[in-house]
């Protein structure tokens, strides 16, 4: 979701700063005491994390939870390498008949938080709640205490080589779905570049939407990830969970991997609601050690999906599952992470494609208006974090999101080009094996070519955001 955002003047500013100094304040002065961590508008509510450290690994193996994240929940080199052995460090303490009978595997992560969303050039009633007194363009803004969505994360060995992840997770009105399940068979035929596991799971993005630094509204996701053009109708998302089936491996140290997925074409939705058709996406990445810089990784990536463009209907209403029609459309790009001392540095580019007949939601059975043709795009990022001590991280980034090629010749090639920043702070006064708390502090704005009113308008959206995200 976007929320849009904008600057506003005079005393209702300096009200919300005034308020938000105040209660940032008062979070700070706690947390020392304690001992020490679309155009449309739409409603706020903080994505649902989706992903975090599970203090238990570090009790069962006797290890910090540094030993595997940077800042959690962002996983270093030993971390990944810690994953990519199902959650095994590859000795006798890893099937759970060894366990202690009082390991559980099991984290809760939440945020509560203050937040402020604004948003310009907003279509509104010209007089509230008169519908057909005309729209008129308006700045909407909300702010106040609130609720992040909750994650209920459970994962580790079934038995010696056989993983597994269990993720309900919840809106922040306690709404639940299957964020991510599935079960990893680890090093088949004793080999480690063999490892199989079938159910939803996150995409093998060298730079996760999961276990990344940003927390709110705006700043929350990639806006690459998630870019569609105007009109276009294809669901898919590269940062969403997918169901299907992935093929990986990796080298002893995790520097060199590899996965190949076969996907139901459903961007992660249950039911099959659209059809049966399939995805694939493919992902390869090598790194290096720098010494004293740090582990240096690049990678390449690549998904071909299909989507329908119509369905078979009954009384004209269309039947979930039957969809035909199939178009496709593909994401390549590369990635990396690369570390400069205390310096990291995420940079991100994509070229994405989706066939004419998506990109202007014509079904295939019937005729793409005069010079339609595939819409193209560009995008990219550069995300930055600096840790200035393993209990305080500064963050940042800037996006970008630029159409190459509109579907129909007659739209302005600008529309729905986007340019996003985001910058923040995350201090942990806690992070030890039993629970991990963080004080985050954000502010993020994006800018999107066209609104409601016009194709050349700039809107803006942005987000302040101030919390306390913990897991236990």
């Amino acid at each position: 979701m976007r929320v849009r955002i904008t600057r506003r003047g005079g005393a209702t500013q300096v009200s919300w700063l005034l308020s938000a100094a105040v209660t940032s304040g008062c979070l700070a002065a706690a947390l020392a005491l304690s001992g020490g961590r679309s155009n449309a508008y739409t409603a706020y509510s903080l994505a649902v994390h989706k992903a975090a450290a599970i203090p238990a690994f570090a009790r069962k193996y006797g290890l910090p939870c540094s030993a595997c994240h940077t800042a959690w929940p962002e996983l270093n080199a030993f971390g990944q390498r810690f994953r990519d052995n199902g959650y095994q460090l590859m000795n006798d303490r890893d099937s759970p008949i060894w366990q202690n009978p009082s390991y559980i595997p099991v984290t809760f992560r939440m945020t509560p938080n203050l937040h402020r969303e604004s948003a310009t050039k907003q279509p509104v009633d010209a007089v509230p709640g008169d519908s057909i007194s005309g729209l008129v363009a308006r700045t909407i803004t909300q702010s106040g205490f609130d609720l992040s969505g909750m994650d209920l994360w459970t994962a580790g060995t079934l038995y010696k080589n056989i993983s597994f992840v269990l993720l309900p997770s919840s809106d922040n009105t306690g709404a639940f779905h299957f964020e991510a399940a599935f079960v990893r068979f680890d090093n088949l035929f004793s080999n480690r570049w063999v490892n199989f596991k079938v159910g939803k799971f996150e995409l093998d993005n060298l730079v996760s939407e999961k276990r990344f630094l940003f927390l709110s509204g705006n700043g929350g996701a990639y806006q690459s990830y998630h870019f569609l053009p105007a009109g276009d109708v294809n669901d898919f998302g590269l940062g969403d969970n997918q169901i299907g089936a992935e093929l990986s491996g990796h080298s002893d140290n995790s520097y060199t991997r590899y996965g190949v997925a076969v996907l139901s074409s459903t961007d992660g939705e249950v039911n099959l609601p659209t059809n049966q058709s399939y995805d694939a996406y493919v992902t390869l990445s090598h790194a290096v050690d720098a010494g004293a810089l740090g582990v240096e990784r690049l990678g390449a990536y690549a998904y071909l999906g299909r989507r329908p463009t119509y369905f078979q209907t009954s009384g004209g209403v269309p039947i979930p599952g039957t969809g035909t029609g199939n178009k496709t459309f593909y994401r390549i790009g590369l990635s990396g992470d690369f570390f400069f001392g205390d310096f990291e540095l995420l940079p991100f580019v994509m070229h994405a494609s989706d066939n004419a007949y998506l990109a202007t939601a014509t079904a295939a059975n019937a005729t793409l208006p005069p010079g339609v043709r595939d819409a193209r795009w560009n995008s990219g990022f550069v995300e930055a974090h600096y840790y200035v001590n393993p209990q305080f991280v500064l963050t940042g980034r800037w996006e970008t999101v630029r159409m190459s090629q509109q579907a129909d010749p007659a739209t302005p090639s600008d529309l729905g080009n986007i340019d996003a920043y985001s910058g923040g702070v995350r201090w942990y006064p806690i992070m030890f094996s039993r629970a991990g708390l963080s004080w985050h502090t954000e502010v993020s704005a994006v800018r999107t070519r066209g609104s409601a009113f016009s194709p050349t308008d700039n809107v803006w959206t942005s987000s302040l955001f101030s919390g306390l995200d913990f897991d236990f």
